[in-house]
């Protein structure tokens, strides 16, 4: 049977029992009708998972006692794969982020380009996209059966994030539809990494000032082929062949 899962932070579960608050306890009560005595599970977005029971359910929380922790539904890959993708129109960001989590991804970063296709008002906007994006990774995982919950960032501009000191075993690689090596050749002499940070641009590709600055901070220039790819789909492509080459996607 499929589990009926639920998410709580790791602050809401104490001692042998755990609460759900707002549309978590409403989906419980209200959309799946659970009632006291019934099995549900629920993760803390950081590894861990517990089989519970439903003692008390009401629409705006709900008390569950904890049965036995148990293994993700799902297991996390053993790369730690952080994506970095250009804002994009409509609602192209929402789909790359609900797939990529569905692909493992452990982090996600906005990244403002020369050429991005959306333009932020304010932070106010900024932090309406990221608590949208927060939600879409959260139904995501729970679809999946991840246990934890990919970070996703706020939007950062692309020259920051390029001249940003990472862990010296951090796999760093910018994707680009020109400038780049093939994909099979740049990693044909690569150790499996453990840690990586992918750059996928937007529609509009990479200035000649982004590609340069890559270069200048010692980023990987990969290209997929031949093929011009839309940008969410580049995304969730770069996900997978990294996920199969050196990930859990087998």
């Amino acid at each position: 049977m499929t589990r009926r899962r639920f998410h709580a932070p790791p602050d809401a579960f104490a001692k042998a029992q755990v609460t759900l608050e707002s549309d978590e306890a409403r989906h419980l009560r209200e959309v799946l009708r659970l009632k006291p005595g019934d099995e549900a599970f629920v993760f803390d977005g950081e590894g861990r998972e517990f089989r519970c029971r439903v003692e008390t359910a009401r629409s705006d929380s709900a008390l569950l006692s904890l049965l036995a922790e148990v293994p993700a539904a799902s297991p996390e890959s053993f790369l730690d794969l952080t994506l970095a993708v250009a804002l994009l129109k409509g609602d192209k960001f929402d789909l790359m982020v609900q797939k990529t989590t569905e692909l493992g991804v452990s982090r996600l970063v906005p990244v403002i380009t020369d050429r991005a296709d959306v333009k932020l008002r304010d932070q106010q906007d900024a932090s309406k996209r990221l608590t949208r994006w927060q939600r879409i990774a959260l139904e995501a995982a729970k679809q999946c059966g991840r246990a934890c919950l990919p970070v996703i960032d706020p939007p950062v501009a692309a020259s920051e994030l390029l001249q940003t000191s990472v862990d010296d075993d951090e796999l760093r690689v910018m994707f680009s539809e020109r400038g780049g090596s093939d994909f099979s050749a740049a990693f044909a002499q690569t150790p499996a990494p453990t840690k990586m940070m992918a750059l996928v641009g937007s529609e509009g590709g990479w200035s000649d000032g982004e590609i340069n600055l890559a270069q200048a901070q010692q980023w990987r220039i990969v290209t997929l082929g031949g093929r011009i790819l839309r940008a969410e789909t580049a995304a969730i492509a770069v996900t997978t062949v990294l996920q199969h080459r050196f990930g859990d996607l087998r």
